[in-house]
Order: C-alpha cells, then structure tokens, then sequence
C-alpha cells in the first residue's frame, strides 16, 4: 500500500505584495506596467495616426455601401478597381472631404467625390451623403444600363429554338 504524504499547507497570498515582489527582476518595464490606450498616447505625442479628417480607403467603401464587406473592398481596392485622384490606391490609404474616387464593380462605374466621413455602416439613405456622384459619371451609368437592356430585349415569338411544329415543317421542307 501507497503512502500518501501530508499535504502541503496553503500558501496565502499577502495583498499587500506587488508582481514586483514576485516576478524576477527586469529592465523591461513594458512587462510590468500595463499599456497605455493609443488615445492617451496620442494626446502626449500631440497627433495622432488616423485624424477625425480622414478615413481608411477600406472603411469607407463599406461605410457609403459601395460593398458589404471591407473584406471584399479590400480586395477590389488591391484589384486595382478603385482608383482615388486617378492613381491606385492600397485599403490603408487614408482620404479626405473633397478626393476623387472612381470605382468599378463589373460593368458599372462611379466617379464620386467624396463629401464626408464615417466610421459606421448607416443606412442607405444616409451611406448616400457621404458622397456626390459626378454628371458624367450619372449619364455614362445612364447609358450602360439602357446598352444593356437593349441587349436583353424581349425576343420575338418564333425566335430561338424551334417549336415541335417548326421542326416538322422543316423536315417536310427538306425531306430528311
């Protein structure tokens, strides 16, 4: 038979003891000290990296509903189907009131200028202040659209693939 051995008292922890006392000693400060949140950081530099005056590329693609995720204007922005001021763009660049954006989303393109910014994905109508639509691109988009449905026209009966009927007259007629 095993002998169990006492158990070991329990060691209480005194609340008066700091990690100091515990941890082994270091220079490093930064594994001591708890971080400091970017807002505090930034008021003690003086600037901070993203000013409320602009906006990432990504973010606000979303933001104005050209595209559900910022995953997929992510990707349409490496794709090269977004261009800001006639130049590609990344998904970090940041933009302000006033840039030109041209976007391309299959056979539709948009020219807007972007009149404001938000962090929040809002409703349609207003996702539609953020941005004003530019003339020619209205009546290019105009144009497309008309292009396309007259593409699409409704056939004509008899148009297309032959009915039973059809198919019988045209072997009478050729005789095969």
């Amino acid at each position: 038979m095993v002998q169990r051995s006492e158990a070991r008292p329990r060691q209480v922890r005194d609340t008066n003891t700091s990690i100091l006392d515990i941890a082994p000693f270091t220079t490093d400060t930064n594994l001591l000290m708890p971080r400091k949140n970017n807002a505090a950081a930034s008021d003690k530099s003086g600037a901070s990296d993203t000013p409320s005056d602009s906006q990432r590329l990504d973010k606000w693609l979303w933001a104005a509903r050209f595209f559900k995720t910022r995953g997929l204007a992510a990707e349409a922005i490496s794709g090269g189907k977004i261009h800001v001021e006639d130049q590609r763009a990344k998904p970090a660049k940041l933009i302000r009131a006033g840039a030109r954006i041209r976007i391309r989303r299959g056979p539709m393109e948009w020219e807007v200028i972007l009149e404001g910014l938000s962090k929040q994905r809002r409703p349609a109508p207003e996702a539609a202040l953020l941005y004003r639509e530019t003339p020619e691109s209205i009546a290019s988009r105009e144009n497309e659209a008309e292009r396309r449905k007259t593409e699409t026209a409704k056939r004509e009966r008899g148009m297309g693939r032959p009915t039973k009927r059809d198919r019988r007259r045209l072997t009478d007629f050729t005789g095969r």
